[in-house]
Protein backbone atom coordinates (compact mmCIF):
# COMPACT_ATOMS: atom_id res chain seq x y z
CA UNK A 1 0.00 0.00 0.00
CA UNK A 2 1.45 3.33 -0.98
CA UNK A 3 0.70 6.65 0.63
CA UNK A 4 -0.11 9.52 -1.76
CA UNK A 5 2.60 12.16 -1.99
CA UNK A 6 0.20 14.88 -0.86
CA UNK A 7 -1.01 12.93 2.21
CA UNK A 8 -0.47 14.91 5.42
CA UNK A 9 -0.04 12.53 8.33
CA UNK A 10 -1.01 15.35 10.69
CA UNK A 11 -4.34 16.10 9.03
CA UNK A 12 -7.76 16.28 10.61
CA UNK A 13 -8.60 13.06 8.79
CA UNK A 14 -5.59 11.26 10.27
CA UNK A 15 -6.48 12.24 13.83
CA UNK A 16 -10.18 11.52 13.33
CA UNK A 17 -9.24 8.04 12.10
CA UNK A 18 -7.42 7.59 15.41
CA UNK A 19 -10.59 8.64 17.23
CA UNK A 20 -12.58 6.14 15.15
CA UNK A 21 -10.20 3.39 16.27
CA UNK A 22 -11.09 4.33 19.84
CA UNK A 23 -14.79 4.27 18.98
CA UNK A 24 -14.33 0.78 17.55
CA UNK A 25 -12.78 -0.32 20.87
CA UNK A 26 -15.85 0.98 22.68
CA UNK A 27 -18.11 -0.89 20.24
CA UNK A 28 -16.24 -4.14 20.91
CA UNK A 29 -16.66 -3.60 24.66
CA UNK A 30 -20.41 -3.00 24.27
CA UNK A 31 -20.04 0.70 25.11
CA UNK A 32 -21.65 3.44 23.03
CA UNK A 33 -19.01 3.76 20.28
CA UNK A 34 -17.58 7.22 20.79
CA UNK A 35 -13.85 7.79 20.59
CA UNK A 36 -11.64 10.79 21.15
CA UNK A 37 -8.03 11.83 20.76
CA UNK A 38 -6.59 15.01 22.19
CA UNK A 39 -3.74 16.52 20.18
CA UNK A 40 -1.25 19.33 20.71
CA UNK A 41 1.58 20.23 18.34
CA UNK A 42 0.70 17.25 16.14
CA UNK A 43 1.21 14.81 19.00
CA UNK A 44 -1.53 12.70 20.52
CA UNK A 45 -1.60 13.45 24.23
CA UNK A 46 -4.54 11.22 25.08
CA UNK A 47 -6.76 8.55 23.55
CA UNK A 48 -10.05 7.53 25.05
CA UNK A 49 -13.36 5.86 24.36
CA UNK A 50 -16.60 5.71 26.28
CA UNK A 51 -16.33 3.62 29.45
CA UNK A 52 -19.60 4.38 31.20
CA UNK A 53 -20.60 0.71 31.45
CA UNK A 54 -17.18 -0.60 32.51
CA UNK A 55 -16.75 2.06 35.18
CA UNK A 56 -20.45 2.32 36.12
CA UNK A 57 -19.99 6.06 35.75
CA UNK A 58 -22.21 8.23 33.58
CA UNK A 59 -19.43 10.83 33.34
CA UNK A 60 -16.94 8.39 31.76
CA UNK A 61 -17.44 9.78 28.26
CA UNK A 62 -14.52 9.68 25.82
CA UNK A 63 -14.11 13.46 25.92
CA UNK A 64 -13.94 13.63 29.73
CA UNK A 65 -11.43 10.78 29.91
CA UNK A 66 -9.28 12.39 27.20
CA UNK A 67 -9.31 15.79 28.94
CA UNK A 68 -8.25 14.20 32.23
CA UNK A 69 -5.41 12.23 30.64
CA UNK A 70 -4.14 15.20 28.62
CA UNK A 71 -4.29 17.56 31.61
CA UNK A 72 -2.23 15.08 33.61
CA UNK A 73 0.26 14.67 30.75
CA UNK A 74 0.69 18.44 30.46
CA UNK A 75 0.36 19.12 34.19
CA UNK A 76 -2.21 21.77 33.38
CA UNK A 77 -5.98 21.93 33.65
CA UNK A 78 -6.16 24.33 30.70
CA UNK A 79 -5.74 23.14 27.12
CA UNK A 80 -5.96 26.26 24.92
CA UNK A 81 -3.47 24.98 22.34
CA UNK A 82 -5.00 21.53 22.05
CA UNK A 83 -7.47 20.05 19.59
CA UNK A 84 -9.99 17.39 20.52
CA UNK A 85 -11.03 15.01 17.75
CA UNK A 86 -14.20 13.18 18.70
CA UNK A 87 -16.42 10.90 16.65
CA UNK A 88 -19.70 12.35 17.92
CA UNK A 89 -20.70 15.92 18.72
CA UNK A 90 -20.14 16.39 22.46
CA UNK A 91 -23.09 16.28 24.84
CA UNK A 92 -23.83 19.19 27.14
CA UNK A 93 -21.84 17.67 30.03
CA UNK A 94 -18.76 17.23 27.84
CA UNK A 95 -19.15 20.69 26.32
CA UNK A 96 -19.12 22.13 29.83
CA UNK A 97 -15.94 20.24 30.71
CA UNK A 98 -14.35 21.35 27.44
CA UNK A 99 -15.29 24.94 28.24
CA UNK A 100 -13.66 24.71 31.67
CA UNK A 101 -10.55 23.19 30.07
CA UNK A 102 -10.51 26.12 27.64
CA UNK A 103 -9.88 23.71 24.78
CA UNK A 104 -8.59 25.52 21.71
CA UNK A 105 -10.39 23.54 19.03
CA UNK A 106 -12.91 20.74 18.72
CA UNK A 107 -13.37 18.68 15.56
CA UNK A 108 -16.28 16.26 15.63
CA UNK A 109 -17.40 13.75 13.03
CA UNK A 110 -21.10 12.90 13.43
CA UNK A 111 -23.67 15.45 14.56
CA UNK A 112 -26.00 14.59 17.43
CA UNK A 113 -29.19 16.59 16.84
CA UNK A 114 -31.01 15.01 19.82
CA UNK A 115 -28.41 15.09 22.61
CA UNK A 116 -25.55 17.18 21.24
CA UNK A 117 -24.75 20.46 22.93
CA UNK A 118 -25.45 22.49 19.77
CA UNK A 119 -29.16 21.69 20.05
CA UNK A 120 -29.30 22.23 23.82
CA UNK A 121 -26.83 25.01 24.62
CA UNK A 122 -24.91 26.25 21.58
CA UNK A 123 -22.98 28.80 23.64
CA UNK A 124 -21.69 26.22 26.15
CA UNK A 125 -18.10 26.22 24.88
CA UNK A 126 -15.39 28.67 25.88
CA UNK A 127 -15.72 31.77 23.65
CA UNK A 128 -12.25 31.20 22.11
CA UNK A 129 -12.86 27.55 21.23
CA UNK A 130 -13.05 26.85 17.51
CA UNK A 131 -15.64 24.23 16.56
CA UNK A 132 -15.73 22.31 13.28
CA UNK A 133 -17.59 19.37 11.92
CA UNK A 134 -14.76 17.41 10.40
CA UNK A 135 -14.15 14.34 8.32
CA UNK A 136 -15.50 10.79 8.61
CA UNK A 137 -19.01 11.71 9.73
CA UNK A 138 -20.51 8.87 7.69
CA UNK A 139 -18.16 6.27 9.19
CA UNK A 140 -18.82 7.48 12.73
CA UNK A 141 -22.58 7.56 12.15
CA UNK A 142 -22.55 4.05 10.65
CA UNK A 143 -20.74 2.66 13.70
CA UNK A 144 -23.26 4.30 16.04
CA UNK A 145 -26.21 3.03 14.00
CA UNK A 146 -24.77 -0.48 13.97
CA UNK A 147 -24.36 -0.39 17.75
CA UNK A 148 -27.92 0.76 18.44
CA UNK A 149 -29.38 -1.62 15.86
CA UNK A 150 -27.63 -4.46 17.69
CA UNK A 151 -29.12 -3.25 21.00
CA UNK A 152 -32.72 -3.27 19.73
Amino acid sequence: MSIPMDFNVFSDEFFMRQALLEAQKAFELDEVPVGAVLVAQNQILARAHNRTEALTDISAHAEILAITAAAQALDSKYLPKATLYVTLEPCLMCAGALAWAQIGRIVYAAADPKRGFLALAPKALHPKTKLEQGPLAEEAQALLQSFFKRKR
